[in-house]
């Protein structure tokens, strides 16, 4: 891949393509599922009867859903198999540093840190929204399945698990869709540095600048002209424990939130509390009886 004075190629031209891919497949799962979610509703039933009937929504739907599954295999057998032949890094699996750059960032923009972290290729939000996509999508791919065929399903597993499925495909669903509007959507376009829209997964190309900004190892690395640190571990190993990192990510930075917010919060009610007490005037004290001696003569 080549770069200019001032970009520097961020993704390849299979990667733009996998994104646009999933941008598009995205969208026809959530405008031909949420109406059959919320089929009671009157915009529901409008959006079903726009798209020919509920049996056209579920075809279009079902359709949508195989392509996902076949485009989720895909990558991760793209992904999988240069890492077997130890040919790429897995730059999008998290590591201790991960966690800890988490926690300085939120110390950080609490105003507790006096400098944000520095990250490589990827940083620790980017893996969070990698690894909700793929095992989410894993998660809706598997109950997509049970319910499409849920007959034969029923034969290998419990049929407790199709309405089990229908409520974790439902929920997922919506989750994923809530997530994609508010994280995605704020750090992709609104945040400071991207508004008003990040290009560069259709463009391949990001300014120079800005990963020296914001992915200052990786800059550094590249001026070095270093090649990416490869696993420390078996390649088998580090593919089985990928997704198992990948999911501690996932719930750990909500968890994270809450605590260190929490404790933030709480310092500083402690402090506003204290400040409040030293402010507040002294009780006066009580006048001593006419001929009665002081107390201090007591």
């Amino acid at each position: 891949m080549t770069t200019t004075p001032t970009t520097i190629v961020r993704f390849s031209r299979r990667a733009r393509v996998e994104h646009v891919a999933v941008m598009s497949l995205f969208a026809v799962l959530a405008l031909t599922g949420f109406p059959q979610k919320f089929f009671p509703a009157p915009w529901a039933q409008v959006m079903v009867d726009a798209m020919g009937g509920i049996d056209r929504a579920r075809w279009l739907h079902r359709a949508a859903g195989l392509l996902f599954a076949a485009l989720l295999a895909v990558h991760l057998g793209g992904a999988a198999w240069p890492t077997l032949k130890r040919r790429a890094c897995l730059s999008l699996v998290p590591e201790g540093k991960d966690f800890r750059d988490a926690a300085a960032m939120l110390r950080y923009q609490l105003g507790t840190e006096a400098s944000p972290p520095v990250f490589d290729r990827f940083d620790y939000r980017q893996k969070f929204e990698y690894w909700g996509l793929v095992l989410g999508g894993a998660v809706m791919v598997a109950t997509g399945f049970l319910l499409l065929f849920p007959l034969l399903a029923t034969t290998f597993v419990s049929g407790q698990l199709v309405p089990a499925a229908k409520v974790a495909h439902s929920n997922e669903g919506l989750m994923a869709f809530l997530v994609v509007v508010t994280w995605h959507v704020f750090h992709a376009h609104l945040s400071p540095e991207a508004f008003p829209g990040d290009t560069s997964i259709f463009t391949g190309r990001v300014a120079r600048d800005r990963v020296r900004h914001e992915h200052a190892l990786e800059y550094a690395r590249l001026l070095e002209g270093r090649d990416p640190e490869p696993v420390p571990e078996a390649a088998w190993l580090a593919l089985v424990l990928a997704p198992l990192r990948g999911a501690l990510l996932v719930m750990y930075l909500p968890g994270l939130g809450f605590v260190v917010v929490g404790r933030h919060l709480a310092r500083r009610a402690a402090a506003a509390l204290s400040k409040l007490r030293r402010r507040r005037p002294a009780e006066p004290a009580e006048e001593a009886e006419p001929g009665e001696p002081p107390a201090s003569a007591a």
